[in-house]
């Protein structure tokens, strides 16, 4: 059986009653998934054979199922399905030696339990009907932005309206999304501005000069999605939401941070007791965990800063674990990101890149 076949209802489940998932339940289901995705996924399945996995030797905690590095969806198709058959390909933003790294769906219904569920959980506790003011790729014309994506999809089922956009490339229209949202005070109609925290820096530094403020409609928020990398301008996370707080009239607590990566197809966002704090944490949906490892890949204690992994049984048809170069420590209820390592060498790079590599479905 297909463990996509029941994932829709499962996060449907959640989203109904709140449910969390008990360790064991969590567990039985990543094993269950493991077992599929290796006998499936030949890349995946040899990558685990060379860290000693097999079906006489599969791991019996969730906590040690082989986690590929990020950067892996760069050398290798990773899929339980003929790539072709992909209803969604998601491109990182990075590249290997000219390449991007891509992510194949087999069915776009996967990610849309997914984000959905948690988005409306996370996002829109209150379940308003918000005007979607996106800072964010527009996926007519970025169709293998996951962002774009997530967005789009989002904005069109649970937006008033359709949703608009504001960036095309790195060019910000300052202008449209200040007549956008200007209508909307007057209509007293409450926004959601999705946006980069690049994109939302260039539009304060515009606002700013201009000097110009709004007073947003109550219920007004704010997605921040991260989005420095590879920027020379970065800004302090508390410094930004203070500026974006003054500038569109929306309170800090109303600003919430969503931390996804096209390589997961759920997303992390701020706890609602920590929006508004010094220190925010993350938490997602009961499909998705993670662990704060070492260098070496071992698990370290609660507080000790450490790389991010990801297990993630939305990723039915890839690989369900992810390790990754960003770093934070676990805390009750979630995880504190801390950002990337830009220093640090890729996870798994010492891993022959042929153990990861398969030959692309024609």
């Amino acid at each position: 059986m297909n463990p996509g076949d029941a994932f829709p209802e499962l996060a449907a489940a959640w989203l109904r009653d709140g449910r969390e998932w008990s360790e064991a339940e969590f567990e039985r289901r990543a094993l269950e998934l493991y077992a599929y995705q290796v006998e499936r996924n030949e890349a995946y399945a040899r990558f685990a054979a060379s860290l000693g996995f097999s079906k006489a030797r599969a791991p019996q905690s969730w906590r040690t199922i082989p986690a590929v590095p990020s950067s892996a969806f760069k050398d290798a198709t990773l899929t339980t399905f003929p790539a072709r058959d992909a209803e969604l390909v998601f491109h990182t933003s990075g590249t290997t030696a000219g390449r991007a790294g891509k992510h194949y769906v087999q069915r776009a219904a996967l990610y849309d339990a997914s984000l959905l569920a948690a988005f409306d959980r996370f996002m829109l506790t209150d379940r308003p009907r918000l005007r979607f003011l996106n800072l964010v790729p527009n996926p007519r014309f970025n169709p293998h932005s996951s962002l774009g994506y997530m967005l789009g999809h989002a904005g069109v089922l649970r937006g008033e309206g359709p949703p608009a956009y504001f960036l095309d490339g790195d060019a910000l229209d300052v202008a449209g999304f200040s007549a956008a949202l200007e209508t909307a005070c007057a209509q007293n109609r409450a926004v959601l501005i999705a946006t980069t925290a690049f994109a939302l820096a260039t539009l304060l530094d515009t606002l700013e000069a201009q000097g110009r403020a709004f007073a947003a409609p109550a219920g007004s928020r704010v997605m921040e999605t991260g989005g420095f990398k590879g920027r020379a301008k970065v800004v302090a996370r508390e410094e930004l939401y203070a500026r974006a707080a003054a500038a569109l009239g929306i309170a800090q607590s109303a600003i919430v941070a969503e931390y996804g990566m096209t390589e997961l197809l759920s997303q992390f966002y701020d706890t609602p007791a920590s929006r508004g704090t010094a220190v925010r944490v993350k938490a997602g949906p009961p499909w998705l965990r993670t662990l704060v490892v070492d260098a070496a890949g071992n698990e370290v204690s609660p507080g000790t800063t450490g790389f991010l992994r990801h297990v993630d049984l939305a990723n039915v048809s890839s690989v369900l674990a992810i390790d990754t170069e960003d770093r934070g420590y676990a805390v009750d209820g979630g995880f504190v990101l801390l950002g990337r390592d830009l220093d640090a060498p890729p996870r798994g790079c010492s891993l022959d890149a042929e153990e990861l590599r398969a030959r692309v479905a024609s």
